[in-house]
């Protein structure tokens, strides 16, 4: 499997508070972000995958969902995982 409880723990220890805070927005984020990445790459390969399309756009439409929350809440903590992430110019 491409995403084990190692590679989930990384993530939210890098991105969020602590490895065991699981439910902080930014490393919600960061997990959508790396399932989105995986996602899309099988997509280059398997374009006729309409399930894992929608499950990608389904990813993609709660990462904004939360994306938008962090934004109204938190201006700053909006920009720090936008500019970790790296997901706009």
């Amino acid at each position: 499997m491409y995403l084990t409880s190692e590679k989930k723990a990384e993530i939210f220890a890098e991105y969020g508070k602590s490895a065991q805070d699981t439910g902080s927005a930014e490393g919600q984020i960061a997990l959508f972000t790396y399932r989105i990445n995986h996602l899309s790459g099988h997509l280059k390969n398997n374009h006729k995958d309409f399930n894992t399309e929608r499950s990608l756009v389904k990813l993609v439409g709660k990462r904004k969902r939360l994306l938008d929350y962090l934004k109204n809440k938190d201006i700053e903590r909006y920009r720090a995982i936008i500019a970790k992430l790296g997901l706009r110019k």
